[in-house]
């Protein structure tokens, strides 16, 4: 077979614009890693001083070590929201991982960005990872920790055919298509957000951190009168050992994972 030989003449122009496009590619690498910090480095430590995981710790800790994760969509969102602080990555990883050799799409909420809150593009993301996972056959994880529809875009993310409500209209499919998908509740899981979880075919729960509830205990408090506490309201013993709307709970974001992975 013959070789095909370089004719490239690495003239003074060529290595001009090889330097100005290798410092434009470490430019996004660089803009690459801020993404990934989410919210950033304060808002990760304070989240770790609950004794809770990141996101993408969340990720990494959930999915085969040593295995490549192929993140989507760590871009989405980029220079959107920015009269409100922007939503890196909108506010969410998604991604295709492995457990125990398996391909399965991974949904994790990061909470470092404006505490997990769905912003419209929030939205689109995780729809796509819903449907890559339909189209695919490939169980999909949701690791949630989320505040809920990100009230001052509300009139972006409910009206339409492709918004939030069709994350619920995609479990039914997924349930009826035979697709399984387990849900961990490891931190809030408020409103609207909350049907996502108990509409997927397994769910667990961290104690201390997770909580279900369409209407929180400041809105209790205002609608009623009763001043009550999340965990009272709707934590990991009310619903998994009195309501059942949780299969299972556990004492920390670790043991919630590793009794995922043994599933």
């Amino acid at each position: 077979m013959a070789v095909i030989e370089s004719k490239l003449e690495r003239s003074e122009g060529f290595k001009s614009r090889l330097e100005h496009w290798m410092k434009m590619a470490e430019a996004i690498r660089s803009q690459e890693a801020e993404l990934r910090l989410g919210g950033g480095l304060a808002a990760q430590e304070k989240q770790r001083a609950k004794g809770k995981m990141t996101a993408r710790e969340r990720v990494e800790a959930l999915c085969d070590a040593g295995e490549p994760f192929l993140e989507l969509g760590l871009w989405a969102a980029y220079g959107m929201y920015e009269d409100y602080g922007g939503a890196p990555a909108a506010g969410v990883v998604t991604g295709i991982g492995r457990i125990h050799g398996r391909d399965v799409v991974v949904v994790s909420n990061d909470a470092t960005v404006k505490a997990g809150a769905w912003f419209p593009m929030t939205c689109k993301k995780v729809l796509r990872a819903q449907e890559i996972s339909l189209e695919n056959r490939l169980p999909i994880v949701y690791l949630v920790d989320s505040a809920g529809v990100f009230l001052p875009l509300q009139d972006e993310i409910f009206p339409d055919k492709e918004h939030f409500g069709r994350a619920f209209y995609n479990n039914a499919r997924l349930s009826a298509a035979g697709v399984f998908q387990m849900a961990a509740i490891m931190g809030s899981c408020v409103a609207g957000g909350a049907y996502l979880p108990i509409m997927s075919d397994e769910s667990h729960i961290v104690e201390g951190e997770g909580s279900i509830f369409l209407a929180g205990p400041h809105l209790v408090k205002a609608a009623i009168g009763e001043e009550i506490g999340n965990e009272e309201l709707g934590g990991a013993m009310v619903q998994c050992d009195i309501s059942g709307v949780v299969d299972h709970r556990h004492a920390d974001d670790a043991t919630c994972l590793t009794k995922i992975r043994s599933q």
